[in-house]
């Protein structure tokens, strides 16, 4: 289990400690589920592709009621149930699948709002019954959502033996309080919307609206995966992680999915989803859009206007990589772009991306993120950064646009990218542009498009133009190494590269 403390201004990784994630409990953990092995060609991913939808494509001989009947079992076939547009048809309905043998399909009514207006009876963290078996539930464009008025509940917890497909759905109100995260019982509240410790795949559907909040620890907003799962065609959004606690160094993680996993997120959007601390506690609040502690397969996806909040403590960007080896990271065809990272008085890193692991990027564009710590804070990194373990290859992608400001006399790293303590970042066939670093207030502002203090940093066939900082508006290097290969550096403000000589082959 990865926990973060704080070394020279840094939050970087360190030895597991309560100020951070609980230690797994469970025999289904990180390092059991997310075992090396092969996703979609991606070395060291294993899981689920969006495609593999389990018993979802079936369509067999319809049944009317809630009840169905058991046709076909003895062929092996799968059963349908037609589900009335009400919350306790619905109930009735997973029970029903739950205790059938065999995969079941249950049929929603068509655009029907099934509002629970009560925790499940025996299950009260959660408003469905919780997921046993085989079950595909095909949403028809259908809502399952908790009635504002209700008690806090989660929507759906799909358990280790239960395996879950959700068509053309959305899952709206879920609001996770309960100690009963499967990884740390008793210890965090985790997956407001849905909770998978079993198999799960989303397809076409929504995940909106949903909070897990704790003055603990809490994480997955929206979804939360310690399971198998593939969130494909999907929008996750408006979710939101909230720590409301007055300690420190507690924390907040993964405001739309956090993954436990192994995760596809394959042609989805996860966007204006949240991560905070409440109170000015020096607690960290990371990954707004997704949280990744096991394997991660992110493929044709935006990831956009997710914000995290922590005064006084450590914000880390939308998508945040603490994936433990042989566990790792792939981006593909992505785009992170708008999101924001905020920490008045603390330190804020990766308005886009934030890793200590094994990442990798490839075509894909990290756009105008902004990392911001006002009040003297110290900020890492606008667009991406990397901690002192962290292992990132950037190949044929675009870093622009991106900000971090520390107003107020702060001290603000690498507008574009920034590698300040010892990871080591690779761009190749790669475009850093119109990045800024900035301290309004007279603070120190360096490495407008890369910042590079004790890590290896080497750019291939890549260019860094139109960046600019207080120093080195293309790069800055303090004590690491940047090595240029067929690089061209040119056109930044004030210069190119800083100090002078350090950066070989760099001029002006």
């Amino acid at each position: 289990m990865l926990a973060f403390t704080t070394t020279a201004g840094l939050a970087v990784a360190g030895p597991a400690s309560a100020g951070y994630r609980p230690e797994h409990g469970s025999p289904c953990s990180p390092a059991t589920n997310a075992s090396s092995g092969t996703l979609g060609g991606t070395a060291g991913v294993s899981g689920l592709l969006c495609g593999q939808v389990g018993n979802g494509g079936f369509r067999g001989d319809k049944v009317t009621g809630a009840e169905g009947d058991d046709r076909g079992r003895g062929r092996g076939d799968h059963v349908n149930y037609s589900v009335p547009c009400s919350a306790q048809a619905l109930i009735e309905a997973i029970k029903k699948a739950n205790s059938s043998p065999g995969a079941d399909i249950l049929h929603l009514a068509r655009r029907c709002t099934y509002k629970l207006t009560a925790p499940d009876a025996g299950n009260a963290p959660n408003g469905l019954p919780i997921i046993t078996s085989d079950i595909t539930i095909e949403g028809r464009d259908a809502t399952i959502t908790r009635d504002s008025s209700a008690p806090a509940f989660r929507i759906l917890f799909v358990d280790s033996t239960g395996t879950l497909t959700l068509n053309k759905i959305t899952i709206s109100g879920g609001r996770a309080t309960t100690l009963d995260c499967p990884l740390f019982p008793g210890e965090g509240t985790c997956g407001g919307g849905i909770l998978n410790n079993g198999k799960m795949t989303v397809n076409r559907s929504r995940v909106i609206n949903n909070i897990s909040t704790s003055d603990i620890f809490a994480q997955g907003g929206g979804i939360d995966n310690s399971g198998t799962a593939a969130v494909c065609d999907t929008e996750v959004s408006g979710n939101t992680a909230e720590y409301t606690g007055p300690g420190t160094p507690f924390a907040v993680t993964g405001g739309g999915i956090v993954n436990d996993g192994p995760l596809t997120v394959d042609r989805s959007r996860v966007h204006h989803n949240t991560v905070r601390a409440t109170a000015d506690t020096g607690s960290l609040a990371e990954a707004p859009g997704i949280a990744a502690f096991a394997n991660t397969l992110i493929k044709n996806t935006v990831i956009s206007h997710n914000q995290a909040s922590a005064p006084g403590g450590t914000a880390r960007g939308a998508l945040v990589n603490n994936a433990a080896p042989p566990a790792t990271m792939t981006v593909i065809d992505t785009v992170i772009r708008d999101n924001t990272a905020s920490a008045p008085g603390g330190l804020a890193t990766g308005g886009g991306t934030t890793t200590n692991r094994t990442m990798t990027l490839t075509r894909t564009r990290i756009i105008d993120n902004h990392a911001t710590a006002p009040d003297g804070g110290t900020v890492h990194g606008g667009g991406l950064t990397l901690g002192p373990t962290g292992q990132v290859t950037l190949i044929s992608s675009a870093v622009h646009g991106n900000t971090a400001s520390a107003p107020g006399g702060g001290t603000a790293l690498g507008g574009g990218a920034a590698n300040p303590s010892g990871g080591t970042l690779t761009i190749e066939q790669s475009h850093i542009s119109k990045n800024t670093a900035t301290a309004p207030g007279g603070g120190t502002a360096r490495g407008g498009g890369v910042f590079t203090d004790v890590g290896l940093t080497t750019l291939k066939r890549s260019t860094v133009i139109g960046n600019s900082a207080g120093d080195g508006g293309g790069i800055f290097e303090t004590s690491g190494t940047v090595t240029l290969d067929n690089t061209v550096v040119k056109r930044n403000t004030p210069n190119n590269c800083a100090p002078p000589n350090s950066v070989p082959g760099c001029t002006g």
